[in-house]
């Protein structure tokens, strides 16, 4: 892979359904030797995955990644917390942001930076169900409006 380009490896779909993302952070992540080989394979899952401050350092919880094929036994456990690598004035920022209601760090993807991995957080608010309801609406409706355009010059 060339220097400099982003390889998305993984992403979470569903955080942008259930949470409105109001600021985004990039952070590496510390891995042992036979996690990296299978995040380059792509064998991860962020799906109930989330990050936490904890006594100062911040931790990434049920991130799913599989054990490697070739591994025996130095392979690692696959849901394992993980040091998120993260500035000093970042993560303080980032403990009074989660102390407020309402707020969690959610993983958005991971991507590997120059031979790098890492994870995209992001600090988001939980969405209600009327939220939801309302961007199925419009997410309908757009797709309705692109149709009509579509027949009308097609026709």
């Amino acid at each position: 892979m060339p220097k400099g380009q982003n390889n998305a490896i993984a992403q979470n779909r569903k955080a942008s359904h259930d949470f409105i993302i109001e600021e985004t952070y990039e952070a590496g992540i510390v891995l042992q030797g036979t996690e990296i080989k299978s995040l380059r394979a792509g064998r991860v899952n962020l799906k109930d995955s989330f990050a936490r401050i904890d006594r100062g350092e911040a931790y990434l919880i049920n991130l799913h990644i599989s054990p490697y094929e070739q591994g025996n036994r130095f392979n690692h456990d696959p849901t394992r917390t993980r040091k998120l690598l993260l500035h000093r004035k970042e993560i303080d920022k980032l403990i009074g942001e989660t102390q407020q209601q309402g707020y969690s760090l959610v993983p958005l993807k991971i991507y590997i930076k120059n031979g790098v991995a890492k994870v995209l957080i992001g600090l988001g608010r939980g969405k209600k169900k009327y939220d939801k309801r309302e961007d199925l609406k419009q997410k309908q409706a757009k797709r309705d409006i692109d149709r009509a355009i579509k027949d009308k010059f097609r026709g």
